[in-house]
This record gives structure tokens, C-alpha cells and sequence, in this order.
């Protein structure tokens, strides 16, 4: 269940740029979509909301998005992974 604090949590990332698509000088198309970190998570589980990503469709699902390419297809590509992109939505939400 997610509390109304998480909700609002979840609300301000997903009102963010992507920060892939930032990070790497691009521009945004479509809406920011929030992706749970699976760091120290098993199958099927999800991460606890606070562990949250600001990402656009094409860098979280599409083809060579986190899920399209997947954790190390996507750390190969972009030189770095989901703790990276946490840090960097936690920057984004401070500033």
C-alpha cells in the first residue's frame, strides 16, 4: 500500500526530465515515467517507493532502455546502472 507521503514522493519524480536523457544532452519525448530500483531485490519484488527513478519511456522500456536492454546490456551501454540513475534523480529532486 502506498501512503499519501510516498504518493507525493512519486508525484515530484515523475514530474522530472529524464534524467538519462539529461545526463546524456537528449531531448525528452513523452512523459517521465517512475522506475523502482530492483537493487537488493528478488523476482517479482519491488523496490520500496523512495527507491525511485525519473525516466522517459524509451530510456526505462524501450529497446534500449533499462528494461530493453536490462541491468547489464544497459550498464555495457551507458557505463552505469540503477544506483546511478537513483543518484542522479536524487540530485535533480534537490535542486
Amino acid at each position: 500500500m502506498t501512503t499519501a507521503t510516498e504518493s507525493r514522493y512519486l508525484g515530484r519524480v515523475a514530474s522530472l526530465r529524464c534524467v538519462l536523457c539529461s545526463h546524456l544532452g537528449l531531448l525528452q519525448e513523452g512523459r517521465t515515467f517512475v522506475h523502482h530500483v530492483k537493487e537488493g531485490t528478488g523476482i517479482g519484488e519491488r523496490s520500496q517507493h523512495w527507491l525511485a527513478c525519473a525516466l522517459c519511456y524509451e530510456c526505462h522500456q524501450g529497446p534500449n532502455g533499462l528494461h530493453g536492454l536490462g541491468t547489464k546490456g544497459f550498464a555495457t551501454r551507458y557505463k552505469m546502472d540503477e544506483l546511478d540513475l537513483l543518484a542522479m534523480t536524487i540530485k535533480a529532486l534537490n535542486s
